[in-house]
């Protein structure tokens, strides 16, 4: 049985921030926990628009604190985020989240990220698998 909490996590390798400080992923579950997914905790500032592409990941993610817009850059769907919003990237889609408010998710990555992703040029995090 494996038991964390934000609060240990909170500082450590496993609490990431972006480079230009618009989102902040606290990883709850890794890869190394081999459990087959990742878990983290994701907030995204107010303000902001974040493009990302998981080339390499399915990731499942609940909206729970916050609101703002989902854009399918493959399609220009758009989707109104609020807490209570699930969105699923099951075809690996280009999107870009716009926070009006601070968001707040939680989030679901497969294969499970190891820890050690950073993304590239394009967004995307490497397929990394656990030693």
């Amino acid at each position: 049985m494996i038991v964390r909490t934000t609060e240990e996590i909170t500082g450590t390798e496993r609490d990431v921030t972006s480079e230009d400080g618009q989102w902040r992923s606290k990883r709850i579950v890794l890869g190394g926990d081999r459990v087959g997914f990742s878990f983290h905790e994701t907030t995204i500032r107010a303000g902001s628009t974040n493009e990302f592409h998981y080339a390499n990941h399915v990731e499942g993610v609940w909206l729970v604190e916050g609101t703002g817009t989902l854009t399918n850059r493959e399609t220009g769907e758009t989707h109104p985020l609020a807490a209570g919003t699930m969105y699923l990237l099951d075809g690996h889609e280009r999107h870009t989240v716009r926070a009006e408010t601070e968001l707040r998710m939680l989030c679901v990555f497969n294969p499970p990220v190891t820890g050690r992703e950073v993304h590239d040029e394009n967004g995307v995090y490497p397929l990394v698998t656990v030693d």
